[in-house]
């Protein structure tokens, strides 16, 4: 991989899809001038989203910007920094050499609802969107993770926001924290809502990577057992149980809903569980997971993030079972420094490098950590855009 100084001569690498069930395409683009509230991150690791894939299926509900560069659950270090640019959002002092992450959603802070409503400013009007809603054509291209490196311009994006990661953290570890971070808002909002107590029964649909770390998530914020429902045994459900599942379902085993209910109705005994929270991304699983629940409890819907579809329910259930429901839609600006300190805090409970097998930064490597990813040989298919930088991790 290019070194910095290579880069400067030779240009940066970065990669585009033109439209849904395209092919990756590898560009060079010019160094970037660094403006003054701007910096320029070399990224170490970048991870393959359930999004990212949604939206090379289609999925995706409103217009994007094709081509643009994919990518967001990124981790990197500044290599160069204006002179206004000293610190990240939460205050911390920032400069050459700090390592950060860089999420895709950036409320502005701005707009009537980031004022009025900042517990809900994952709501805002005009947001920052990397990886997603700035198109390559924009110079200096490169507005994605799945690069070689990323630019940041409060001056032109004053929304943008990045946040220092520890010292010491890994860049494979730091890539978690932004999917991280989703998960810890969806249990936030049981929290606030009288939902989640500690010492409660939870079950986990789906076991891809917002699966697997909220089962982490669940433990850490007061969970007394997790339980996971979800495919294929190898490498998830065995994962699963490695970052604290107590029990799994294998949906491929248990092939009905019916069978399914039944089976962790078992499980956890008594009522159901307290909490259920669909990761999965899949619409049958509403319905399913509101029979996981007692009588009373709450259902947390994180995982329908793209227009999958819909699904005929019954309403009637969630009436006379007197449940909470809950939609929870990715973070606040404020929740993503929960995601790095709990990976900074609980670094060493979790086998978290087991989630992530990695790709090398080329058109082939891009494209298989996708195929990968969706076929669901992987857990978290993690793209290596600079190897020297995660050697020995």
């Amino acid at each position: 991989m290019p070194t910095p100084e290579q880069s400067r001569k030779d240009g940066v690498r970065v990669t585009t899809y033109a439209g849904p069930g395209a092919e990756p395409e590898m560009h060079i683009v010019p160094w970037p001038k660094v403006p003054p509230k701007g910096a320029l991150i070399r990224i170490g690791a970048c991870g393959v989203c359930g999004t990212d894939q949604h939206i090379l299926k289609g999925h995706w509900p409103k217009p994007l910007p094709w081509p643009f560069t994919l990518g967001h659950e990124l981790a990197g270090e500044i290599v160069e920094i204006g002179s206004e640019l000293t610190k990240d959002h939460m205050g911390n002092p920032i400069g050459v050499g700090s390592r950060l992450m860089l999420p895709p959603l950036m409320p502005c802070g701005f707009c009537d609802w980031c004022k009025r409503y900042p517990e809900q400013s994952n709501k805002c009007l005009t947001p920052v969107y990397y990886g997603r809603y700035l198109g390559f054509d924009k110079p200096p291209h490169l507005w994605g993770g799945w690069a070689e490196y990323v630019y940041v311009d409060l001056g032109e994006l004053p929304g943008t926001k990045i946040y220092k990661l520890p010292d010491d953290m890994s860049y494979l570890l730091g890539s978690l924290s932004e999917p991280l971070t989703s998960c810890i808002r969806g249990f936030n909002r049981a929290i606030r809502a009288g939902a989640f107590t500690w010492g409660d029964t939870v079950v986990i649909q789906g076991t891809g990577p917002i699966g697997i770390l909220a089962i982490a998530a669940a433990q850490e914020m007061g969970a007394g057992r997790v339980i996971a429902v979800g495919a294929p045994e190898n490498p998830r459900l065995a994962l699963a149980r490695e970052f604290g599942a107590e029990a799994t379902v294998d949906i491929t085993e248990h092939k009905t809903p019916e069978d399914r209910i039944e089976v962790v109705r078992d499980i956890v005994g008594g009522y159901g569980a307290d909490l259920v929270m669909d990761c999965s991304g899949h619409p049958t699983a509403g319905p399913e997971g509101i029979e996981f629940l007692r009588d009373g409890g709450c259902y947390v819907e994180m995982g329908q993030f793209t227009d999958a579809g819909s699904i005929e329910t019954n309403w009637h259930r969630i009436c006379t079972k007197d449940i909470t429901l809950l939609g929870s839609w990715a973070f606040t600006a404020n929740d993503l420094a929960l995601g790095v300190q709990m990976l900074d805090k609980a670094r060493d409970k979790y086998p978290w490098r087991k989630m992530q097998t990695l790709y090398p930064f080329s058109r082939d490597g891009v494209k298989q950590a996708v195929a990968d990813a969706m076929a669901m040989k992987t857990v978290k298919s993690t793209i290596i855009p600079n190897e020297d930088m995660v050697r020995g991790e």
